[in-house]
């Protein structure tokens, strides 16, 4: 028998609206996500009105909406957690919105599972949920809603977390969304690895094919098409270049409307409520952990922060790889999939599959609440594989934070984790020497190219010939963007010339 106070997921909820559904409507981000909480609480199999009412906690995951200084376009909920709360019937003591970032999700279970067996909640629900298909479908139209919503009420708003993701720098020098941030780590990470432009597109094609497949099978994928190894690599004019080196199928699918939701409860209240033993799933393995900023890190193509997280939630749950039955590993491109793999020995191909959902360029990518519905498909999956383990791995900001759940019906009591004395680890690290204005003779170190501006753009990460620093500069040039474009440019020499506007590169 577990402790009374041992934390359990004993629902899980999603749901998708397709534009191409006859009865899409366009939902808000607060409709949606209320269809996944109510799917959530009759996912328990106990009184759905009883649940709740015994909701303690609510904590929603900050969607693209309210990501920034932009209002809405429609307006929003000031309070979206209590928004959805009220909709499906509880009025909890605490609500919460997270931080941007896609390790959110996981972040929360994370959280308030340690709540539960401290004894601070009782019964929790977690949820997010982004319509971004909902603005583009109304952005011409004449008959935009208004989803402006006032709730009274405490809430406790964590703010946007753009601390060690974003600055003046990184945003002058067009590090602006996430395909142009992604593309400096994968092109890094492919000159570590010494593969040409087009056996790197290859292996991303690779990887990316079986998640298509497992999205094709998924009723709550956003685009349930399944996708070859050469339709994915071949650049088209349906498949355009974005952000080198991504083709648009390689590119987390953000143009969707999903809701997911977690229910969590503490043992002792699952039996008072009546919920089924079969629902339970317990949260057996967890780490949180936080990587240096982007321009400070040793190699730019790794992130070992991410791996030691993996590596911490094994061991909690006192298991090795080997013993997963199943992962979801974020994938809102390569990079972050890669990264697991190359730092843990897990093959790209492993026949157990590296994704559950279908991944976010095909199941969706629905802002920063995507692993929540890695997190539903996993405890769904545990609960049709009694005693077996699934992997949650959440990615957040340019793999700037990592956060890792490993479930299982196998029961066992709460265990802490040692992200925190882990985290000491990653502050002690010496840090790359950056010039933010730069001059003089240089080298690239990785590149992108910004398919997306009207003007073709590079941005490149270089270090200077003289001292070794890195620095950021951006690039117009003919000659220099022919070269990211259609050569391969690392390794080569180029000048760097600082303005008023930030550093501008050429070749040498």
């Amino acid at each position: 028998m577990v402790d009374p106070r041992t934390p359990v997921i004993v629902g899980v909820g999603q749901f998708t609206e397709r534009i191409d559904d006859p009865g899409y409507r366009g939902m808000s981000s607060v409709e949606l996500a209320t269809e996944a909480a109510k799917a959530a609480l009759h996912d328990c199999g106990a009184d759905i009105d009883a649940v709740a009412r015994a909701i303690d906690t609510v904590a929603g995951v900050r969607q693209f909406e309210i990501s920034g200084p932009t209002p809405p376009p429609f307006g929003a909920s000031n309070n979206y957690p209590r928004s959805v709360a009220r909709r499906v019937g509880a009025e909890p003591a605490r609500a919460i919105l997270e931080v941007i970032g896609g390790q959110g999700p996981q972040h929360l279970v994370t959280e308030f599972a340690a709540a539960i067996a401290a004894g601070d909640s009782d019964v929790v629900l977690l949820f997010g949920s982004d319509a971004v298909s909902t603005e583009r479908y109304f952005a011409k139209r004449d008959d935009k809603p208004d989803f402006t919503e006032t709730i009274d009420g405490q809430l406790e708003d964590r703010g946007f977390g753009y601390d060690g993701i974003f600055d003046e720098y990184t945003v002058k020098h067009g590090l602006i969304g996430a395909p142009v941030q992604y593309g400096l780590l994968e092109n890094a990470r492919r000159a570590r690895l010494g593969l040409s432009v087009a056996d790197y597109r290859q292996a991303m094609a690779e990887l990316f094919a079986p998640f298509s497949k497992v999205a094709s099978k998924n009723p709550f994928s956003a685009a349930p098409v399944e996708r070859s190894v050469e339709e994915l690599a071949t650049v088209t004019d349906s498949n355009r270049m974005i952000c080198d080196p991504y083709p648009r199928l390689m590119v987390a699918r953000d143009q969707v409307n999903q809701g997911a939701a977690t229910l969590l409860m503490s043992v002792g209240t699952a039996r008072q409520l009546g919920v089924p033993d079969e629902k339970w799933v317990y949260l057996r393995g967890h780490a949180d952990m936080k990587e240096q900023k982007l321009l400070e890190r040793a190699d730019i193509g790794a992130s070992a922060v991410a791996v030691t997280a993996v590596n911490e939630a094994l061991r909690v749950a006192g298991i090795g790889l080997d013993d997963v039955a199943a992962f979801d590993l974020y994938s809102c491109f390569p990079f972050p999939v890669f990264n697991i793999c190359d730092g843990t020995g897990l093959a790209t191909d492993d026949p157990r599959g590296l994704t559950l959902t279908g991944g976010l360029p095909f199941f969706g990518g629905p802002g920063n609440n995507y692993s929540m519905h890695g997190i539903a498909e996993a405890v769904n999956e545990m609960r049709d594989k009694p005693g077996q383990f699934a992997l949650v791995g959440a990615n957040g900001g340019i793999a700037s934070k990592y956060s890792v759940g490993i479930y299982s019906t196998e029961p066992a009591d709460w265990a802490p984790d040692n992200s925190a004395d882990l985290q000491q680890h990653v502050a002690a690290l010496p840090a790359v020497s950056i010039t933010e204005n730069a001059h003089g003779a240089a080298t690239i170190e990785t590149y992108t190219v910004r398919y997306d501006w009207p003007v073709r753009t590079g941005i490149i990460i270089g270090r200077l010939d003289s001292d070794g620093s890195r620095f950021l500069a951006k690039t117009k040039d003919e000659d220099l963007v022919g070269l990211l474009s259609d050569g391969d440019p690392l390794g080569a020499a180029i000048v760097v010339r600082s303005g008023d506007k930030g550093n501008r590169a050429s070749l040498a």
